[in-house]
């Protein structure tokens, strides 16, 4: 292996056609500061880290191995510590007389491989696994024999490192959410993952009451109240990302059960591009946007990444010459330059209270984070037609429905079709793992459900289940929309109070994309399957 051993990634790539000398300069240029290559090649889409470990593993002659499978020596896991182990990517799992296994994202990167064998003393031979196989095994392992250790000594600190542990667990899987669950004689840990709830661990009950006390403080919460729910929210730094948490507790039998929201400051939407919308409605949803007042509508269960939407599209709008006010229940991002008030109804402060005193500074663009009531919505429309742009949203399942909600609040329909400018469905889908993803031809179903919709389909992508996405064939989430423009034949239509089907005929011949069609259009293209697009609409709009 001596004569590849020494050959620098860039050129491996070139030699396996991947890549070009062109596009590895333009990764070089775009990196984050300390990146490596290889991972800003990932990052940027130039490769997939599959692509990346099969060349290494072919042209370097290693074995590539799937720690989620692997019977790792885990007394091994003493030899280096967990700082050095995830800062290098590498974790020790097996040993062969004076040979040391170590598992490697990277094992051209011999300044680690030199260190390792100083310091241990071993010849290491490196085998290649992926980024976050790694990073996840280094979590489990290391939580676990701190955890068990901590048991046996019964100090008191342990609450602040598993806490710690959690959170560096919850981003490295890329979680939404984390969630402590208390039973009779253990607590379980699960972590959120693209909108799936997995079980990750269970901790010894002992531990709960200081690592409950220990959340609470962080979060600026009662720790002597246990027997009513709290909410309260942690800013913090995660393994260099900077994380805004949203913490809530709720009094079981058991104890308190604590879920802890992640809310990672790199995803927030900076541009609307990056919603997901098709060419043609981010035109049209760019125009609406940019209209001096109306009211837009964003609709959608929790968890259909709304919020996100909304963010993106008040960032758009943020600029000097712009006074943004919110007014939000809770507030999940704190965005530059936006004044954002946080609901609180005990004293009063609720969303039309808050949306009064709005009204009185000045604002150019209102966001409502929810239209839950009359009062709320009334004051929403007024300030529309009083020349700001609102934006809020509604918990429909359709763009459509957003119209009879409001007039079911008793709004005068004639206020509502004065105000409403635009209505946006909203639904997330898991999209497929590029790591494991192949092309099968379209079964007879599938031909059937697009041919209904008045498209074809010919082959499918689908994921066949890889270490990267947990042997799911899914991994990330991406948006698919409904996008619907009030215009003035449509406002007509409205004040002749016309049945929802007329009104959905009318978008229909109008060319409006529905949920499923926008679904379909992203099945096409590769991104995400028909189980999941069935999943979130249906195929009989």
């Amino acid at each position: 292996m001596a004569n590849t051993k020494r050959k620098k990634l860039g050129d491996l790539l070139k030699e396996a056609d991947l890549i070009t000398e062109t596009q590895i300069i333009e990764a070089i240029e775009h990196k984050k500061n300390n990146q490596k290559l290889g991972d800003a090649l990932v990052d940027q889409g130039y490769i997939t880290e599959k692509q990346l470990l099969d060349v290494l593993e072919i042209q370097l002659k290693l074995e590539s191995v799937s720690l989620y499978q692997y019977p790792i020596d885990k007394s091994l896991i003493d030899i280096i510590t967990k700082d050095f182990a995830r800062s290098n990517l590498l974790l020790p799992i097996g040993k062969e007389n004076t040979r040391l296994i170590v598992a490697m994202n990277d094992p051209l990167d011999f300044y680690a491989i030199e260190d390792l064998e100083l310091s241990t003393g071993y010849t290491v031979q490196p085998v290649i696994a992926a980024k976050d196989d790694i990073l996840q095994t280094i979590n489990r392992l290391y939580d676990s024999n701190d955890i068990a250790v901590e048991d046996i000594e019964g100090e008191e600190a342990p609450a602040v490192r598993i806490f710690d542990q959690l959170l560096e667990t919850g981003v490295a899987m890329h979680a939404s959410d984390i969630h402590l669950d208390q039973k009779e004689t253990a607590v379980t840990v699960r972590y959120r993952v693209d909108g799936v709830l997995r079980t990750d661990r269970t901790l010894p009950k002992a531990l709960m009451n200081s690592l409950v006390a220990r959340i609470k403080i962080m979060a600026g919460l009662n720790i002597t109240e246990t027997r009513l729910p709290q909410d309260g929210r942690i800013s913090t730094i995660v393994v260099d990302k900077k994380v805004n948490l949203r913490v809530s507790t709720l009094p079981t039998v058991f104890g308190e059960k604590v879920v802890i929201r992640i809310l990672d400051m790199s995803n927030v939407f900076k541009k609307i591009e990056d919603i997901g919308l098709q060419e043609d409605a981010l035109k049209d949803y760019e125009k609406l946007i940019r209209q001096p007042s109306g009211l837009i509508l964003l609709t959608g269960p929790t968890g259909s990444g709304k919020s996100s939407t909304l963010y993106g599209s008040i960032n758009e709008l943020n600029s000097p010459e712009s006074n943004i006010v919110t007014v939000e229940d809770p507030v999940e991002y704190q965005l530059e330059g936006i004044n954002q008030v946080q609901v609180n109804s005990s004293i009063g402060l609720t969303f039309a209270a808050g949306l009064r005193s709005i009204l009185r500074q000045d604002p150019n663009i209102i966001m409502v984070g929810e239209i839950r009531d009359k009062e709320t919505a009334e004051i929403s429309i007024r300030a529309s037609l009083t020349g700001h742009l609102v934006f809020s949203t509604l918990h429909t399942n359709s763009a459509i429905e957003a119209i009879p909600r409001l007039f079911d609040m008793g709004i005068e329909p004639y206020l509502v079709v004065s105000s409403l400018s635009g209505v946006m469905a909203q639904r997330l889908v898991k999209t497929v793992c590029k790591d494991c993803a192949y092309t099968r031809q379209a079964s007879p179903i599938e031909r059937d459900i697009f041919e209904r919709r008045g498209q074809t389909i010919e082959e499918v992508t689908i994921g066949k289940g890889c270490d990267r996405c947990r042997h799911t064939g899914y991994r990330g989430r991406m948006a698919i929309h409904e996008l619907i423009v009030i215009g003035d034949d449509l406002k007509q239509l409205m004040m002749n109070q016309a049945t929802m089907q007329d009104i959905k005929q009318h978008v229909k011949e109008k060319g409006v994309k529905f949920l499923i069609d926008d679904g379909l259009e992203k099945i096409k293209s590769g991104k995400t399957t028909l189980d999941e697009v069935l999943r979130v609409a249906s195929a009989d709009e």
